[in-house]
């Protein structure tokens, strides 16, 4: 990495606090409508299936445009374009204030939305700072900033108690424009967009950088990610309207124990990213799905009444979760979802290391498309069932599809292995190699032209 010659401890610790700060000032706004959305359901009457619809309209721009910014931050660097998008979505966040219709409030929601676009530039702009066997720490603790939807679900509820959710609006967007302003003043651009600048050249093009999108391993990274992020941002946008539902607290209470969940389900990413530099994101992310079946088939359990016979007549019992055992398992299933998250990026900059924004654009994509589904499904499968605990259960058949892939994939890998690959590759991959079904790694372009073409696969 010639790039990172130069490059002192204190420039990279500036660095990632920097993009850590505008990141989570970014999720903060991005799941505004977690707690405004309650109150604008109430103002316009609105059934389960419209408010989901309302909470995850800005989850689909923040998904679908990641794949754009991380293009763009490749060609014209995470300074420039972390800045800029920061302010547009300040201004639009504003103007959220005026909208009175419920089609009007979509289409703001679009434009607030692209403030979950900032991870992908994050990301890029972070893994540029910082060594190959350090990448997993740092963007683990860049993707803390996940934390800001803990501090939309702690603050937001008195902002509107006390000032009304246009007030509220208004308040978010001031606190974005200064930090994209600090932003733009205190950071730097990232040594590699530095140097290649400074060597006159070209920034790859759209079209190299979606290449690797034609392999498989890309979107079944896609598919991880579409649980331990989009599950996330759903349920931290879904459970205030879940605690209200099912068991009757205020918005304050809600947002509370929403924020319960949301806290460590982002500030445990570092440690997520630690754990793969050290033990392999192959291993956590085993850990992270079968935690989470665990935890989900236990939250995903409807309260049912049982009538037995016993040797005195009928015996009558419940079984129904408490609302302190909801708190607890979905704190634990946050914490396994932090740690999946750091593991699922932890594979790009080391598989994918000339294409960390577009394959990361990609799989941030499909990750965030999760938060813009999962709530309607949600909303709908409620509507449909009646049944409170069913979001839980769609989500367990989730968790159990991407396990089996996952584990189907890994045992090919392992049957295909070369004895070639050795022990140090082992330790800092995120899992076994199969060069066979993946794309070439840098070191190894050189000598591709004596082996056989690289085609997709598990």
């Amino acid at each position: 990495m010639k790039h990172l010659e130069g490059v002192t401890r204190p420039q990279q610790i500036r660095a990632l606090t920097l993009s850590t700060l505008a990141f989570t000032t970014c999720f903060a706004v991005w799941t505004i409508f977690s707690i405004i959305g309650i109150k604008i359901k109430q103002d316009l009457g609105l059934n389960e299936t419209q408010f989901g619809i309302l909470v995850a309209t800005p989850i689909l721009t923040g998904s679908i445009s990641r794949l754009f910014l991380g293009i763009w931050t490749e060609q014209f660097g995470g300074h420039r374009v972390f800045s800029v998008l920061m302010l547009v979505t300040a201004a639009c966040v504003f103007l959220l204030s005026y909208v009175e219709s419920y089609a009007m409030f979509l289409v703001a929601a679009l434009g607030v939305g692209l403030a979950g676009g900032s991870f992908i530039v994050g990301i890029a702009y972070t893994s540029y700072w910082f060594e190959k066997e350090k990448q997993g720490t740092a963007l683990g603790i860049f993707g803390a900033g996940n934390a800001g939807a803990a501090v939309t679900n702690f603050a937001a509820p008195f902002l509107l108690l006390a000032l009304g959710w246009e007030q509220t609006a208004v308040v978010y967007a001031i606190v974005l424009a200064v930090v994209a302003v600090g932003f733009w003043v205190f950071a730097k651009e990232d040594p590699l967009t530095r140097a290649r600048r400074g060597a006159g050249g070209k920034a790859t093009s759209a079209k190299a950088q979606l290449e690797p999108l034609k392999y498989l391993q890309v979107w079944r990274f896609a598919l991880y990610y579409f649980f331990v992020f989009g599950a996330f941002v759903a349920l931290a946008s879904y459970l205030p309207r879940y605690y209200v539902g099912a068991y009757d607290v205020s918005i304050a209470v809600a947002g509370s124990l929403a924020a319960l969940y949301t806290l460590p389900a982002s500030v445990f990413r570092a440690l997520g990213g630690w754990l793969s530099d050290r033990y392999g994101a192959r291993s956590i992310m085993y850990l992270t799905f079968i935690a989470s079946l665990v935890c989900l088939f236990l939250l995903a359990y409807p309260e049912t009444h049982y009538v037995v016979e016993g040797k005195e007549g009928q015996i009558a019992f419940s079984l129904a979760m408490p609302l302190w055992g909801v708190v607890v398992l979905t704190v634990l299933l946050g914490f396994f979802m932090s740690l999946g998250k750091a593991a699922v990026y932890k594979h790009i900059p080391v598989y994918y290391p000339e294409n960390v924004g577009s394959v990361g654009g990609l799989v941030g994509m499909i990750g965030g498309l999760g938060g813009f589904f999962l709530p309607i499904i949600f909303g709908a499968v409620l509507d449909l069932t009646g049944v409170w605990t069913s979001s839980y259960m769609v989500l367990f058949v989730l968790v159990a599809v991407s396990l089996l892939w996952m584990h189907g994939a890994i045992r090919r890998m392992e049957r295909r292995r070369l004895p070639e690959l050795g022990e140090e590759r082992y330790r800092y991959l995120p899992e076994i190699q199969d060069v066979g079904n993946r794309p070439p790694l840098r070191d190894e372009r050189a000598a591709s032209s004596a082996r056989p073409g690289h085609e997709a696969g598990a």
